[in-house]
């Protein structure tokens, strides 16, 4: 009889009695490496940096002490600027935002010494991205997170006012963010002559509803009074940003996660995660589940582990999947095979020819109407678009009007190959809404065209 021991990483044996046994060991072992190179390991409770993610405790002041915000901040501060940074560096985290841009580079990049122009900090609050909702949990409840990381990423980049610029529509999360600013002015941990020796303004600006302002120099034109445009870049807003002065602008999930970083060490976070995805990530988990919801788990997990453990798994089972979005409605959309292998990691997914985006994971089922949904993922970039670059402008109305035929049954065979045509289009714009208008299209064609094939009549 052939005897095996095998240990977790598949690479121990005693006896092997003939090829094929030693043939089945090898596969084995190589499934084993791969699993274990590829996916992160689930985050340990001790290591979560959200602990009312869903409001279970309380949000004021008191109650997020009692959660760890605030402890030994003057310690902190007291390291200097070019440690927070360090730290920042050293934690490898890479925006929230969706761009994915090296956090503690960009903090570099503002100028060492403050010119004639002061600088800033700006709080990119506008949530937008379709299936997206994790900045909105941050700001209901946990916003002395995002106050604390303000003061010391601004201490950091030598900053004395910060805007919080927040979607228009987050009525009660900007009353929910207000009040904590309230109250961190009445403690003096901001404001003139605080306690911590940094004079530093919190100001909240609500935005108005346009998608495009998510863009950061959309959004800097907003606060300016100026249409929110996006501006033609260079120049960028480290060396001309908010009222032409050097700006940081980072997303609300990475300015909340710097004071976590600098209290526990930049080599704590980066030994969450894989390489180049490294540290803590809120996924956003909707559609096609059992239990959508919003999750803190470490970069790099597999989308179907989090698929089924968080999101109660897909209506139906697994095989009736049909694709998942990995990273919100701008992304190409990964098949139900795709979806079983890859990792939420950057590099992982760009393998895929999709993206990690803002980390919102939209999973479809087979019952979808699937023109009809990507005819409303048309629309949207199409109501979206500011209109300032005309390849956005005409490209997004064009795909719209496509798919739209399409989906009401009037399109023609040749539409698809018309709706091809406007979707690989790639003329510069000032930013990146029409490629990520495009994107979910090419997804579409590249993986389900027989699919719409069988759905248009010709």
């Amino acid at each position: 009889m052939n005897k095996y021991k095998l240990n977790i990483e598949l690479n121990h044996f005693e006896l092997l009695s003939n090829l094929t046994d030693l043939l089945f060991f090898q596969m084995l072992s190589s499934f084993g490496k791969r699993f274990d190179s590829k996916g992160a390991k689930p985050l340990d409770p001790k290591d979560l940096i959200y602990t009312n993610l869903y409001g279970q405790f309380g949000v004021d002041l008191e109650s997020s002490r009692k959660r760890g915000d605030w402890v030994d901040t003057e310690k902190l501060l007291a390291k200097g600027r070019d440690w927070i940074i360090d730290q920042v560096k050293k934690s490898e985290i890479r925006g929230r935002g969706g761009a994915g841009f090296a956090t503690g580079t960009k903090m570099s990049y503002l100028p060492k010494k403050v010119g004639k122009k002061p600088h800033y900090l700006v709080i990119n609050g506008d949530e937008g991205e379709p299936g997206t909702c994790k900045d909105r949990q941050v700001l209901l409840n946990e916003p002395h997170k995002i106050i604390e990381g303000a003061l010391l990423t601004s201490y950091a980049i030598q900053a004395h006012t910060c805007y919080a610029y927040i979607r228009g529509e987050f009525r009660y999360e900007i009353q929910r963010l207000q009040k904590a600013i309230d109250e961190a002015y009445k403690e003096k941990l901001i404001g003139k002559n605080n306690k911590f020796g940094w004079d530093f303004d919190v100001h909240i600006f609500s935005g108005a509803g346009a998608y495009v302002c998510g863009e950061e120099t959309a959004l800097l034109n907003s606060i300016s009074g100026l249409p929110g445009h996006p501006r033609y870049k260079p120049p960028y807003p480290s060396k001309a940003g908010l009222f032409n002065a050097p700006t940081l602008v980072n997303n609300v999930e990475t300015i909340s996660s710097i004071p976590a970083i600098c209290r526990r060490g930049g080599e704590w976070y980066s030994s969450i995660g894989v390489p180049g995805s490294k540290g803590t990530k809120i996924y956003c988990i909707s559609g096609n589940v059992n239990n959508p919801c919003v999750v803190e788990e470490a970069m790099g997990v597999p989308i179907k582990y989090l698929i089924e453990k968080y999101g109660g798994g897909v209506i139906g089972g697994w095989d009736n999947l049909l694709g998942v979005f990995p990273g919100g409605m701008s992304c190409k959309m990964l098949t139900a095979e795709e979806a079983s292998e890859a990792i939420m990691s950057f590099d992982d997914l760009e393998e895929y020819d999709s993206a990690f985006g803002t980390g919102a994971l939209i999973v479809l089922d087979k019952s979808v109407d699937l023109l009809g949904t990507f005819a409303r993922v048309a629309k949207f970039y199409e109501k979206e678009s500011c209109g300032q670059c005309e390849p956005c402008r005409s490209g997004t109305a064009r795909i719209a009007d496509i798919i739209e035929r399409l989906s009401n049954g009037t399109g023609k065979k040749k539409d698809i190959k018309l709706l091809e045509q406007a979707a690989k289009k790639n003329n510069p714009c000032c930013c990146g809404l029409a490629p990520a208008g495009a994107d979910p299209i090419k997804g579409l064609l590249r993986h389900y065209r027989k699919e719409v094939e069988k759905l248009v009549k010709d």
